[in-house]
């Protein structure tokens, strides 16, 4: 694999030799001093032109930048919506392991481009476009303290979904339980973590993309319940994810709502006994996998 140094000389040459090109900049893991260096980071380089027909017209410009194992160009797809605008990325995998996000930006969207990431670091500027920018930080990406009202709506979020995962098990239909799962409950669930951590060691910090640095701040029998919500295998499994989910958002909202001087809301209780009513009610009809047993607690 080419090191760093190699492969942002590369971009800075081809950049150098091509008139269109006015300013090259990076982002993402490789500006944010925070972020383990490692071999498995992307390079997240933007290229702003004074024009792009030229460069969207073929892709054997990419070949300079060495053998392709996979590219993918989302704005050019019709599966997935466009979400840049009038800006063009290549994903590319090369065949050495070095991973580049290259986004083609118009000149004269320069000043929404350095508005975008606070991670940004300049690494050409031909015409001395951009004055002096602060060091790069991800603090735009920081936790974010709530608010009372905030807090409720998540905790009612939270519960309300429950019953419709749990509406999903009790009916064997594990997709329908799985993705109201996956996509809200656990959202919720971060989040509320989120501000418990936040509470707990102030806000002044990130926990990296999809919330992938918050094991460092959670006891052994919290990252074990979080790993427990993944489980959504079967239905029994998800039954017991969906415990799992119970118990860490309940602690992490309690210790929340205490550091914001409001109360706990109701929420759980009731949703714990709607809960419980439902599986009395199918008692008499087992479901696969029998995920809650008779008199067990949630």
């Amino acid at each position: 694999m080419r090191s760093e140094k190699q492969v942002i000389e590369q971009l800075l040459g081809f950049a150098r030799e091509e008139d269109r090109i006015r300013l090259v900049g990076m982002a993402g893991s490789r500006t944010n001093e925070n972020v383990p260096a490692d071999i498995y980071r992307d390079y997240d380089i933007s290229f702003l032109v004074t024009e792009m027909k030229s460069f969207l017209q073929s892709d054997r410009w990419l070949d300079r930048f060495g053998p392709r194992l996979m590219m993918q160009k989302p704005e050019a797809m019709e599966l997935f919506p466009s979400e840049l605008g009038s800006w063009f990325s290549y994903l590319i995998l090369f065949e050495d392991g070095v991973k580049l996000d290259l986004t083609l930006i118009p000149l004269k969207e320069l000043s929404s481009y350095l508005h975008e990431d606070r991670l940004l670091r300049i690494l050409l500027d031909k015409d001395g476009l951009v004055p002096s920018l602060p060091a790069a930080s991800d603090q735009n990406h920081w936790i974010k303290r709530p608010n009372a009202r905030c807090f409720d709506d998540c905790c009612n979020e939270f519960w309300m979904t429950a019953t419709y995962v749990a509406k999903g098990l009790l009916r064997g239909e594990l997709p329908f339980a799985a993705w109201h799962m996956e996509q809200i409950v656990r959202a919720q669930l971060y989040t509320m973590l989120c501000w418990m951590i936040g509470f707990q060691n102030g806000f002044a910090f990130s926990l990296g993309k999809h919330h992938k640095f918050i094991r460092r701040y959670l006891t052994g029998s919290q990252w074990e319940l979080l790993c427990a919500t993944y489980r959504l295998d079967s239905i029994e499994n998800g039954g017991q994810a969906l415990k799992a989910a119970f118990s860490l958002f309940r602690e992490a909202s309690k210790k929340t709502a205490a550091a914001l001087g409001c109360p706990y809301p109701d929420y759980d209780a009731a949703v714990t006994r709607y809960i419980e009513k439902m599986c009395r009610w199918k008692e008499e009809e087992p479901l696969p996998g029998g995920w809650q047993e008779k008199g067990e607690s949630l």
